[in-house]
């Protein structure tokens, strides 16, 4: 069955292309904003969702649909993409020393070419603790051009692995996509197709 993955960040699809399956991408157009009230995993698992669903909903074909998101948590606040060097900065003095939360959903919905048939979502939480960080250090990190579109501002995969001291959970997970997860609902919903077609 078509595969795709309803998405627009690259390392998303590089880690996609780990699980050895052919897929497409598609930019899931979705308005992004955490509703009032609502808790950190709620809302990292209505985005996943949202995604795969709007993705599929373009579709005229059944096919199965990856949606992800991820967030960061820190002291019950949910800290996103910053706005400006005003923001990242002070989300980067909050973190800096200490151990935040890193929330990621993947979520896949099969889709019969007329309406969802099924929908299942798994969200991943990871402790990562950060070290101290200098006025200076933030600022250089700010200036190579990573953090803008980086939940908290940061992508440990890239210049930012540099602050990590430590992290206990799934790295794939904070880069943006939990392998496991996402490969055991992908095997469930393949082992499904198989006994329907039986």
């Amino acid at each position: 069955m078509r595969l795709l993955l309803a998405s627009s960040s690259p390392r998303r699809r590089e880690l996609l292309t780990l699980l050895h399956r052919p897929f497409d991408c598609y930019v899931p157009e979705i308005e992004e904003r955490r509703a009032q009230n609502e808790t950190a995993m709620a809302y990292v698992t209505r985005l996943a969702e949202e995604k795969a669903q709007a993705v599929a909903k373009r579709q005229n074909q059944a096919c199965l649909v990856i949606g992800s998101d991820t967030l960061i948590s820190f002291q019950g606040q949910v800290m996103e993409k910053p706005e400006n060097y005003e923001h990242f900065s002070q989300m980067m003095k909050q973190l800096s020393g200490q151990t935040h939360q890193v929330l990621t959903s993947v979520s896949v919905c099969y889709w019969n070419g007329r309406s969802i048939q099924e929908q299942e979502t798994a969200v991943v939480t990871t402790q990562v603790e950060f070290a101290a960080l200098t006025n200076e250090e933030i600022e250089a990190y700010w200036e190579t051009g990573e953090p803008h579109d980086k939940a908290a501002g940061y992508g440990i995969q890239g210049y930012g692995g540099k602050f990590v001291k430590r992290i206990d959970g799934s790295y794939f997970a904070v880069v943006g996509l939990p392998l496991y997860e996402t490969e055991q609902l992908l095997r469930m919903f393949e082992m499904e197709g198989e006994v329907n077609e039986r």
